[in-house]
């Protein structure tokens, strides 16, 4: 029995060191300690022995077993440090090359142009305000002087939650921005230098409205701001976001519930071969409303209307963004397709800047 095991020790140790890789070595081992290897052949024979043959012969086969599984693992180390050894020794890695960068992620266009409109006016002196998505009836309408019968206030624009069960009071998804503008008047003593961006909601969706969308707001009131005020805040705005040294503005009347007078405002623009040029031609294009806020609305906020005066104004986030990026469906700013984002994306390290232009 002794005989018999060292000649079979000793032709596994050969076959172990004729082993070049690890799929050689795996073979060796399948084969000496595997279900049918030579060493578990000869286990499987103790149960053939008598009692006495099974004292001498079962501590032989298992210190066996266990001698050739520790040279086995030794001899897997060895070959892994000699391919680790032979890789480092043929693969170099040229330092020179340029990096290879995989595809980043991009800003949204509508964060881009958010962040467009806070600088221009950060640098004018407003300051951002925001308020909650869910509003009171009282905000969203009555504070802005929206009457009952007003569309605006149908389900078929608005999104009303269901009624609370002890007031019957029916919370909506703010239609604008504007319950912001109560609510800081309601907090701040004037004067007040703010704008409100963010997102809205209103039940449409087409071509160019969304189910839900981004405004931007603004609202300045003190004791002597005036018409005259709010054309110089407008301009400024369109120039510096629209890169422009001048462009041309039209002022048209207009109603607004909660600003009187009331106004739309235009740009110059023209159309060549399809694509809108700002600034420039005899075509004109709406982007936003405006106007000086309603004594109403002051008094709502906690304010007398008798002291203290103000305009406001409100556009569409990503209206503006459609025009000053030539995107030509709203809808895809929702859709989250990878390759839109990435054409129409921005770094996220250029962040806008005034000084260094916005749009970088």
């Amino acid at each position: 029995m002794t005989e018999d095991l060292d000649s079979l020790e000793h032709e596994i140790h050969a076959a172990l060191a004729g082993a070049s890789d690890e799929r050689t070595l795996e073979a060796v081992r399948v084969a000496a300690l595997g279900k049918k290897g030579s060493v578990s052949e000869k286990l499987k024979a103790l149960g053939t022995m008598s009692p006495e043959e099974r004292k001498v012969a079962g501590p032989a086969l298992n210190d066996l077993k266990n001698r050739v599984a520790e040279t086995i693992e030794r001899r897997r180390a060895e070959l892994k440090e000699a391919a680790l050894a032979e890789r480092l020794r043929t693969e170099t890695l040229d330092v020179t090359l340029p990096a290879r960068f995989e595809p980043a992620g991009t800003i949204h266009p509508v964060t881009q142009v958010m962040e467009e409109v806070i600088a221009i006016f950060a640098d004018m002196g407003f300051a951002v305000a925001e308020g909650p998505h869910i509003e009171t009836d009282w905000y969203n309408f009555g504070a802005l002087n929206i009457p009952p019968e007003h569309p605006a206030r149908q389900e078929h624009d608005t999104f009303y939650f269901h009624p609370k069960p002890h007031s019957n009071e029916r919370m909506v998804l703010r239609t604008h921005t504007s319950p912001v503008q109560i609510r800081t008047m309601e907090e701040t003593e004037p004067p007040i230098r703010i704008i409100a961006p963010g997102r809205t909601f209103r039940s449409d969706s087409d071509q160019t409205h969304t189910p839900m969308f981004h405004q931007v707001e603004g609202l300045v009131i003190d004791e002597t701001t005036h018409l005259g005020h709010l054309k110089g805040t407008l301009e400024a705005f369109c120039k510096a976001f629209f890169e422009l040294d001048a462009v041309k503005m039209r002022f048209r009347p207009s109603h607004f519930p909660f600003t009187e007078p009331s106004m739309e405002v235009d740009i110059g623009c023209s159309w060549d071969k399809g694509e809108l040029k700002i600034g420039v031609g005899d075509s004109w294009l709406e982007i936003l409303g405006s106007g000086m806020v309603h004594p109403n609305v002051i008094r709502a906020g906690g304010l007398d209307p008798e002291r203290y005066q103000g305009f406001a104004f409100g556009m569409g986030i990503d209206r503006i963004a459609m025009l000053k990026y030539g995107i030509p469906d709203l809808r895809a700013f929702f859709e989250a397709d990878l390759r839109w984002l990435r054409h129409y994306g921005f770094s996220a390290l250029a962040m806008p800047s005034l000084a260094e232009g916005l749009s970088v």
